[in-house]
């Protein structure tokens, strides 16, 4: 397997939750690591904690030349992009009678369009040096359904088919592509749509410490290994691969 040590990744969303997690681990592995987040403080906060071997971009991937200013970052702070994780994500939920047209379009454009286009940025990096991968960020809502999320879950599931469809086209150039699903970690993606404060998502998240066949939730390390896992295994890709603590199982009490 590949080694950990002088690679270049690059992580969206890195400011909080899974994102920081993963800096983190990668960072004590001897990576260089590229965050970005649309919140400084927050991207400030994570690289002051971790050091230098991170360098916080502040930037909204929405945008091209943002998209563009975080792929030249990685550039100087690494030297080269052996990895993209794409796991900036919104959260947006209601009705299916209620659902507005704009917000669809801004889910879709930040959790799939976002990462397709930095994948597009990042590939040619990787191809000049041999080979590279790229890591989606998916979601539990795939497994199980929960009424009212069928915006978030129709982005996770695109990026499931995306993962599929991108190991094939960039499997000749030797970049990888591959999706891991997580179960329910302590992230704040509820609390940026203004859907729940910090103590109510942590409660409602512990919640569901049951529904999971290991009987708890999970933690931002545990997501970071199975990344490091797609990252450094070299006969690995197009894969899903689900870290949920048995979630997806959808255990019911007999």
């Amino acid at each position: 397997m590949k080694p950990l040590q002088n690679m270049s990744i690059v992580i969206t969303g890195g400011g909080s939750g899974i994102g920081a997690g993963a800096a983190k681990h990668f960072a004590d592995a001897g990576a260089k690591v590229t965050i970005c987040g649309r919140r400084q403080e927050k991207i400030d906060q994570v690289k002051a904690a971790i050091g230098d071997a991170v360098q916080a971009v502040a930037a909204d991937i929405t945008k091209a030349e943002d998209r563009e200013r975080l792929m030249a970052a990685a550039m100087e702070h690494g030297g080269k992009i052996d990895t993209l994780i794409s796991n900036a994500g919104n959260m947006y939920r209601g009705p299916i009678e209620t659902l507005d047209e704009d917000e669809l379009l801004n889910i879709f454009h930040t959790n799939v369009v976002a990462g397709m286009m930095l994948t597009g940025l990042a590939a040619p990096h990787m191809e000049k040096q041999g080979g590279g991968a790229v890591i989606f960020i998916g979601s539990v809502h795939n497994r199980r359904a929960f009424p009212g999320a069928s915006p978030y879950a129709a982005t996770k599931g695109a990026l499931e088919a995306l993962t599929r469809v991108l190991a094939a086209e960039l499997g000749p150039k030797n970049i990888r592509v591959n999706c891991v699903v997580p179960g329910a970690v302590f992230t704040e993606i509820n609390q940026r749509a203004g859907l729940f404060d910090d103590k109510t998502a942590k409660a409602r998240l512990d919640g569901m410490a049951s529904m999971h066949a290991l009987g708890r939730i999970g933690t931002e390390e545990e997501i970071a290994e199975a990344i490091e896992y797609l990252i450094r295994a070299e006969w690995t890709t197009g894969a899903i691969v689900d870290v949920d603590g048995g979630l997806g199982l959808g255990i019911s009490q007999g």
